[in-house]
């Protein structure tokens, strides 16, 4: 997935509560419906500003609802008409309901930094790009 598309991406993610919970299901791909086409950005200003927006919907998303909705209603996910999924909004596992919408984009930013030779951030702990000092170690010890 190209940058430009990931970030748009993780701005958005917040904002998706407001799917999940005021909403009983969502087709991803609706039969003869409109596809999905994120908010155009053009600078790093634009995307901080979706960001930001997005957060602040899911905030009040989640300060309007309470935990009875969450967890004892059921939200489907549909693919053209098809349903994928059939669970209540919050799963009672917390890793199951936060993993799915945040951890599906950090592992393509490695394979964009390396093709646009930039160093790799720290996602998953220090990458080796940051050296050896600082992840604790010692300077020279074969990584």
């Amino acid at each position: 997935m190209p940058l430009g598309p990931l970030a748009t991406l993780v701005a958005t993610m917040p904002g998706w509560l407001d799917l999940v919970v005021n909403h009983d299901e969502i087709d991803i791909n609706p039969p003869g419906g409109p596809k999905f086409k994120p908010q155009d950005w053009s600078t790093r200003t634009e995307l901080l500003e979706q960001f930001e927006a997005s957060l602040k919907k899911g905030r009040e998303v989640l300060k309007a609802t309470s935990d009875d909705h969450l967890l004892n209603t059921n939200w489907r996910m549909l693919s053209a008409g098809k349903v994928m999924s059939d669970q209540p909004r919050l799963y009672r596992d917390p890793r199951r309901s936060v993993q799915p919408f945040g951890s599906p984009p950090r592992p393509n930013l490695p394979c964009i930094c390396g093709w646009n030779e930039a160093k790799v951030p720290a996602i998953y702990g220090p990458s080796a790009d940051e050296g050896i000092a600082a992840s604790g170690g010692t300077e020279g010890r074969a990584a």
